[in-house]
């Protein structure tokens, strides 16, 4: 199927690893032109250099970095069709999983919005004027599953990502009239850094329960996260979710989530 992302501008934010790197992997592969923005980059963004590919090094969580990531893809390919806003996660220096209300002060809730919710908050504030001088355009919004089904553990990631989730249809709103779509996409737990990186998830699960990192990728994280397919997520599966939101393929869907999440959320 052809999703006429031909020659599309798009920002990912996140785009060095995990979802984000195999979003911007596939919309070079469906020929739009990409600014690939992260902290720094990786042997597998690396791989991906050409003509299409900008890497702008920004940190999301300065204020003035959305906006400047905006401005660096108008300038280098002359306007924005697409904004995937899929940063987010742990912010430097703060684990997780973390597993009770008490085990967070307010200096972790605010980093943690600050990454979820308020980098994606001037992202989009930057992104829209551009997006409707194109004569409207696609945002996608990467949220979780625990937006919509609370649990006691990352309990700040957990709210910040309701609230994006929330921003997503009430922006949806007021701007599908000028022709601008805004989605969001809920994964489940995908197999990214989060997990692998040391220290992450895999190494505090591991260390809580007693069993070596590979079994919990293997098998205990799904299945503690009611996963029905047994398996942690392939980021590629989230990115084509997201391609299909971003092209015109998808003219009238606006204002949804999708839940590329392994059969985590049990409630309609």
């Amino acid at each position: 199927m052809d999703l006429h992302l031909s020659g599309r501008v798009a920002v990912v934010t996140g785009a060095s690893k995990g979802i984000g790197l195999a979003v911007t992997r596939s919309l070079l592969e469906e020929d739009a032109r990409v600014v690939a923005v992260s902290r720094s980059s990786s042997p597998e963004l690396e791989q991906l250099a050409g003509p299409d590919l900008l890497h702008v090094r920004a940190d999301l969580t300065d204020p003035a970095a959305p906006a400047q990531a905006v401005a660096r893809a108008v300038e280098h390919f002359g306007g924005l069709d697409i904004l995937v806003n899929n940063a987010g996660g742990r912010p430097p220096g703060i684990a997780m999983p973390r597993t009770g209300f008490f085990d967070s002060d307010d200096g972790r809730w605010q980093s943690v919005f600050d990454f979820n919710l308020f980098a994606v908050v001037r992202a989009i504030r930057a992104a829209i004027p551009h997006l409707i001088a194109r004569g409207g355009g696609a945002i996608v919004n990467i949220s979780t599953g625990m937006a919509r089904q609370p649990a006691p553990v990352n309990i700040e990631y957990g709210a910040a990502k309701a609230g994006l989730s929330n921003l997503t249809k009430v922006l949806s709103e007021e701007f599908g009239p000028q022709g601008v779509r805004v989605n969001t996409v809920s994964p489940g737990a995908v197999l990214t850094a989060w997990w692998t990186e040391e220290g992450g998830a895999a190494d505090i699960i591991a260390s809580a329960t007693g069993a070596d990192r590979d079994t919990v990728m293997d098998s205990a994280a799904p299945q503690m996260m009611g996963q029905v397919t047994g398996r942690l997520i392939d980021p590629r599966e989230v990115a084509d979710t997201v391609l299909l939101l971003a092209s015109p393929r998808s003219a009238s869907t606006t204002g949804a989530d999708y839940a590329v999440d392994a059969g985590y959320v049990k409630t309609f």
